[in-house]
């Protein structure tokens, strides 16, 4: 084979190596979260000391029905008089509900007192699936930047979709009802970052420098916020 062939020969092969790499990789970054299990069910033991990506399974031979079951009580309200936001989130997933595991769903029962406020938050791993079970919600979404936001009022059993990680919010626009949401989440294990309290509630708290930069505002301002109690409404 001439040279000048060989190298073109070579070069392509290399070139098609690396896009077979390429998309390997974005395949593999696709399926990173919550991926389908690779056996009938996988009940997480929560008292293994073996650290994996999610949790480890207990032996399959001594699974039993309440393995698949959980006494949730979702058709009960929740109190929210306690709460700040005057919201009550009720979350099941693995952590409470460890035949969830690697089954990529979960739930959240939302319980709204008047005016109450499930607010700004985000599941870094999970789109929402939130259904209204009473009342009457103004809800949205807001996107990455340049920061759109799309929001609508909902009524009973009406559905609406929170992408993945995007910040969104619930509140229920009655002066004296409450309201209810259940909500469908796309892991076992979504995860919650509240706004509010990871910016001004942080454990250690964030520079005063940096947060009065980004937000504009005197320090003095910043300390009040970062002194206030950021409570949290998921339990």
């Amino acid at each position: 084979m001439p040279r000048r062939q060989k190298q073109l020969t070579m070069a392509s092969s290399s070139s098609l190596f690396l896009l077979a790499f390429l998309l390997a990789l974005t395949s593999w970054q696709a399926t990173a979260y919550d991926p389908s299990p690779l056996q009938d069910f996988c009940i997480a033991d929560m008292k293994s000391p073996v650290r994996v990506n999610g949790f480890a399974c207990k032996d399959p031979m001594t699974a039993t029905p309440d393995d698949f079951f959980n006494a949730a009580m979702l058709d009960q309200a929740r109190d929210t008089k306690a709460s700040k936001v005057r919201s009550n989130v009720t979350n099941i997933n693995v952590i409470n509900f460890p035949g969830l595991n690697t089954l990529g769903i979960s739930l959240a029962r939302i319980d709204y007192g008047p005016l109450g406020v499930n607010t700004p938050h985000i599941h870094p791993r999970a789109t929402e699936l939130l259904t209204v079970l009473e009342g009457t919600l103004y809800l949205g979404f807001v996107t990455s930047n340049p920061n759109r936001l799309f929001s609508k009022i909902v009524k009973k059993g009406d559905v609406f979709v929170f992408p993945k990680a995007m910040i969104h919010f619930q509140m229920n626009l009655a002066h004296d009802k409450p309201a209810a949401a259940l909500s469908s989440l796309s892991s076992q294990n979504p995860g919650v970052i509240s706004i509010a309290n990871a910016v001004f509630g942080s454990k250690p708290p964030i520079s005063d420098d940096v947060l009065a930069t980004a937000f504009q505002v005197e320090k003095d301002l910043i300390h009040w916020l970062q002194s206030q109690f950021w409570e949290n409404n998921n339990y």
